[in-house]
Formats: C-alpha cells, sequence, structure tokens
C-alpha cells in the first residue's frame, strides 16, 4: 500500500494544508512565508526522499512561531498517519551530517514514544525565523508523530550551517528508519508499537 497522507490543519492563526509521500522521490513544493523554514524543509524532504507539498499560510505579521509549530503538528500528524502500525519498518536510523565547519548527528526510534533530545545551540535570526524556532518545530513533530529524536549538534561557527546540519540529519535519519526492512511484522519483542 502507497504511505501517502494528506491533512489539513485551519486554526485562527494558521491555515496549513500538506501532502506526504514518505516513499518519494524527494520532490517539494513549499510555501510557508518564512524563506528560510521554506529552505529548511526542502532540504528535509530532498535528503529524506520525502514528497512533501506544504501550503501554510499564518499570522507572519506577529511573528512565524505560529506557522513554525502548526507545520511541525501537521507534518508530525501526516508521519504517523502515513507509517500506521509500522509493519515492516526498520525503525532506526542515525545520521553524522558535516555541513561545512558544522557536524551533526541525529538518531531516531519510530517507537509510538514522542521523545526530543536536543543538545547544540544555534542562535539568531535567519531570514525572519528566529533560530529556537527549530527546536519548537521538532518538538511539535516529534509529540504529534509518536517519534524519539536525539540531535547532538556537535560543534560549530555558522548558525545557518547547523541548522541545516539538523535538518538534514533528521532527514536521512527518517530516510532509513521508514524504509521496509527484512522482517514482516512489527519490529519489537512486545507485538505492537
Amino acid at each position: 500500500m502507497p504511505r501517502i497522507t494528506e491533512l489539513n490543519r485551519i486554526t485562527n492563526e494558521t491555515n496549513i494544508s500538506l501532502y506526504l509521500n514518505v516513499d518519494g522521490t524527494g520532490k517539494y513544493e513549499i510555501d510557508t512565508g518564512c524563506g528560510f523554514f521554506d529552505h529548511m524543509l526542502a532540504q528535509l524532504s530532498r535528503h529524506g526522499m520525502f514528497d512533501i507539498n506544504i501550503k501554510a499560510k499564518g499570522d507572519l505579521i506577529i511573528d512565524s512561531h505560529h506557522t513554525v509549530e502548526d507545520v511541525g503538528i501537521v507534518l508530525g500528524r501526516a508521519f504517523a498517519e502515513c507509517l500506521g502500525d509500522k509493519n515492516g519498518i526498520a525503525r532506526y536510523g542515525s545520521m553524522l551530517i558535516p555541513m561545512d565547519e558544522s557536524l551533526c548527528m541525529t538518531a531516531v526510534d519510530i517507537c509510538g514514544r514522542s521523545n526530543l533530545i536536543f543538545n547544540g545551540e544555534i542562535n539568531g535570526v535567519m531570514g525572519t525565523m528566529d533560530s529556537e524556532l527549530i527546536y519548537d518545530f521538532l518538538k511539535a513533530f516529534t509529540d504529534n508523530s509518536g517519534i524519539t529524536l536525539h540531535v547532538n549538534i556537535m560543534y560549530g561557527r555558522n548558525n545557518h550551517h547547523k541548522a541545516e546540519g539538523v535538518f538534514k540529519g533528521v532527514a536521512r535519519a527518517l530516510r532509513e528508519a521508514v524504509k521496509i526492512g527484512e522482517a514482516n511484522d512489527v519490529p519489537t519483542t512486545k507485538g505492537c508499537l
């Protein structure tokens, strides 16, 4: 069965429509109104080989917080829906990403238990996006997908490079974890995830 979903979320702060194909080729159409965030989501799509279409309209006149967080909510729910009972997935994935002078390690467990461990600093504003929103996006994503994610920014000087290393690392780790593996059941001794 194709692992594809389309979701919408409408609140007083945002209006988001999203299409996700986890077995895609890395094609994307992304428009959140926040250029740097669009650039990071493009990395997630391309390096994860996920086809992602996102159209988000948010209250950017305030700032980009609601838009970034709500996209994380919708994308997390989309991953959970696409993976269903998680039958046959590899479950785990990890990646070490060098991005110029920075180095980032990411590890994923698609276990049904949301958890985000984020070590490292990304400071300042990139385009119109506060760097602290990277954590907020990942927290919303993990809370709504039931995924455990560890992110360790090991070092780096340039905030753009560190942020890009995080998104590329998450993409590559997810790509590894969602692959259909050799087992034809749920990858746990519990019987379900």
